[in-house]
């Protein structure tokens, strides 16, 4: 079977066990909807001005992704590790590359549906707005921002057991989350904070995809924090997979 079959393969049946524990997808596609509806909706000064409110939107687009990568990387890998299962589908002589590839496919599948309601309460509820090719520049723009919260839940997946990858995820998340302006925007910081959040990857991830959908020019701390964050990330990740591999395998 090839490598593109067992792919399409791991993939499905990773949906599969997804479903059958509905209040996670549910979860997934309901919390950054109500943060949009708690967060955004009742400041009238963003929801009404048609510039915050699409910046608004970004930021729970941005949040939908992350939450969902930490999430769906950071406790399936970890709960996975716990359970025979896991140990006995490394040993098939299948390409390690086709099961990583179908956790990012499924994972992102899943975080790609939670930006519909997210789009669909800002066109609703404020005067969010963006053409079509800020909409095209805008997703790929997201896409490409969310590599490093995939490597970091792949990492906190593979460096700690289920019971702690479950606070240490919700810890990161919503540091990110708050620290990065994506809950408040950048603008009400204080500037110690808002010289703080730039570094952080939640906010290069903003400002990226911002500018792409209302077409500024993205600062270079922005790209240039997300490409070394990714790096440093990934690099952890190939660490603690090894590490993984060596302990359980040896």
């Amino acid at each position: 079977m090839s490598a593109l079959r067992l792919t399409a393969l791991h993939t499905r049946y990773a949906l599969v066990e997804t479903f059958r524990v509905p209040i996670a997808v549910i979860g997934s596609l309901a919390f950054p909807a109500l943060a949009f509806l708690f967060f955004i909706v009742p400041q009238r000064t963003v929801a009404d001005d048609p510039v915050f409110a699409t910046q608004a939107v970004v930021q729970l687009m941005v949040f939908a992704l992350m939450s969902n990568a930490l999430f769906g990387f950071g406790i399936s890998i970890s709960q996975a590790r716990e359970t025979p299962w896991d140990p006995y589908l490394r040993t098939l002589p299948a390409p390690a590359v086709a099961r990583i590839l179908s956790q990012v496919l499924s994972t992102g599948l899943l975080g790609l549906v939670a930006l519909v309601p997210v789009l669909v309460l800002g066109a609703t509820l404020t005067k969010a707005h963006a053409d079509a090719a800020g909409l095209a520049l805008g997703l790929l723009a997201l896409v490409a921002s969310a590599l490093p919260f995939l490597f970091a839940g792949i990492a906190i997946g593979y460096a700690m057991p289920m019971k702690v990858a479950i606070a240490v995820v919700q810890i990161v998340m919503f540091a990110l989350a708050f620290g990065g302006g994506l809950f408040l925007p950048p603008v009400l910081f204080p500037g110690w904070l808002d010289a703080v959040s730039r570094f952080l990857p939640s906010r290069q991830a903003r400002e990226a995809v911002v500018q792409a959908v209302q077409g500024g020019e993205v600062p270079w701390w922005a790209w240039g924090g997300l490409a070394a964050w990714t790096v440093a990330l990934l690099a952890l990740t190939l660490v603690l997979y090894r590490r993984d591999e060596g302990r359980r395998f040896r």
